[in-house]
């Protein structure tokens, strides 16, 4: 099993590497000049040359890579001041000069615009995001399996065919195309009657009330977010319900005089579920980290809309630290499944 488990987190850091990799010298041809946008257009060369050598913009791009590359490793090599100002680290061994190996929190550096540390802003815009998806894969799951079982148990009727075709549209029909649609229909159109707005966040800021929490800017992009994950579960619901509604056990329940409800709820949906288990734990882990142009479309606060914010502004720590935030995501959610697959599954482990 710990041979299993480090394989697994080995795997891990190669994908994360290989993204790191990947972005980082992509971000590198984009235009725009690091040290312009963090001073500014009217800064004079001096400046500018300055917080180059600051952001070791002046070396080659295969040494600004080991750099950043340094600043992420939990243990690294930093002069003594440059450790001080920028880490919180604890001093593993004195090397030449006034160099230091550390060990250290990975370092994502400071955003070229706000200056302020990514990790900071991350943890941050996390709490929008993570309230985001799990409302979408609440909505999706409640929805998606009262639907699925609906379909089931009203096989070949207009319910069955309404509920798949819904479910197929669902699939097929792009989440920012969805979100546009419904922003406009409820936030727009029906805002009288709805109560909806197109754009908002978890948090309101009046000048009078201050900060207030609005649950109903929620609505429409958890609906948005949740639509491809619960047409998934409509599927594997009323896939997994037809074939145990067709089993012995469920015959034999009626033949006791069960009431449907019981056979139904206590019988066969809890043997129906594991399909619809492991599908929505994937699929929450990719509403996580996948949130992107929902949260732009309608202003909601969270990761995806910081990295869109600091793609148009060519920020490039902060594109960095978001797609690596977010490949982290994806990494530790497979691992954690692979373990539980191998605690439920005793093959797994051979």
């Amino acid at each position: 099993m710990l041979r299993f488990l480090l394989r697994k987190i080995s795997y891990g850091i190669l994908v994360l590497l290989g993204v790191v990799a990947l972005v980082f010298f992509l971000f590198n041809v984009l235009p725009g000049d690091p040290a312009r946008l963090t001073l500014g257009q009217r800064a004079d060369v001096a400046s500018l040359e300055n917080v180059r050598k600051e952001l070791h913009l002046d070396k080659p791009v295969a040494v600004q890579f080991l750099l950043y590359l340094n600043d992420l490793s939990p243990i690294s090599v930093h002069s003594g001041e440059e450790a001080e100002r920028v880490l919180h680290f604890v001093p593993l061994l004195h090397l030449s000069g006034d160099r230091l190996l550390v060990l250290k929190t990975p370092y994502l550096r400071r955003s070229y615009q706000g200056k302020k540390d990514v990790w900071e802003m991350l943890t941050e815009a996390l709490p929008g995001t993570l309230v985001l998806a799990v409302a979408a894969i609440l909505f999706a799951t409640v929805a998606g399996i009262g639907l699925g079982i609906l379909s089931a148990v009203k096989k070949d009727t207009w319910m069955d065919t309404g509920a798949v075709f819904a479910s197929v549209v669902g699939i097929s029909a792009p989440s920012f195309f969805m979100g546009i649609v419904l922003a406009y229909l409820f936030g727009f159109v029906l805002s009288d009657y709805t109560g909806l707005h197109m754009t908002g966040s978890l948090f309101d800021y009046d000048a009078f009330s201050g900060r207030t929490l609005t649950l109903r800017n929620l609505v429409l992009p958890a609906v948005t977010l949740g639509i491809r994950p619960l047409a998934i579960i409509v599927q594997l619901t009323r896939g997994a319900m037809l074939d145990v509604l067709h089993q012995d056990y469920i015959r034999t329940a009626y033949a006791k005089g069960l009431p449907k409800w019981a056979v139904i709820f206590r019988h066969a949906l809890r043997n129906a579920l594991n399909p619809v288990v492991t599908a929505i734990t994937g699929w929450f882990a990719e509403l996580l980290a996948g949130a992107f142009f929902v949260e732009y479309i309608f202003g909601w606060k969270g990761i995806g809309k910081m990295t869109v914010d600091a793609l148009e502004k060519f920020d490039f720590p902060v594109l960095m630290g978001a797609v690596l935030f977010t490949a982290g995501i994806f990494v530790v959610i497979n691992l954690l499944a692979d373990l539980l697959y191998s605690v439920i599954d005793p093959r797994i482990k051979l």
